[in-house]
């Protein structure tokens, strides 16, 4: 299922597999516990918030960006020899740029099962539309 920040945000979805959820030490009163739920399949909510996050951008990505935009601003302006060396320092770094644009989206969801549990965080892709 697709989600996109902003929208689809009061939808119902479905849980598409199994979740095991496990915590760290919890203290209550003192005595240290381990936490641990488990959520089935089909476990139904409704979406409360959609976040998308951004690809991570490396350092060749960023020069990458910087170089086209250089080349395709002031390019027509540069002696043939400087644009060619532009160009060739542009094509080297292009298969970072390819990888790049080929990264997925991260998109997360927070939903409020009707069990009144609620799972922030979670990867889209776990959930299916009702």
């Amino acid at each position: 299922m697709t989600l996109n920040e902003g929208l689809r945000v009061g939808i119902r979805v479905r849980l598409a597999a199994d979740l095991r959820l496990s915590t760290g030490p919890v203290t209550p009163e003192g005595e240290t516990v381990a936490g641990f739920l488990a959520l089935a399949a089909g476990t139904e909510g409704t979406v409360e918030r959609v976040d998308e996050h951004e690809r991570h951008s490396g350092k060749d990505v960023v020069e990458y960006e910087r170089l086209t935009s250089l080349l395709e601003s002031f390019g027509h302006q540069m002696p043939e020899a400087s644009r060619k060396r532009l160009q060739e320092n542009v094509a080297s770094l292009e298969p970072a740029w390819i990888a790049h644009q080929a990264q997925k989206l991260r998109v997360s969801v927070r939903v409020r099962f009707d069990n009144g549990f609620l799972l922030d965080g979670a990867h889209a892709e776990l959930f299916t539309s009702t």
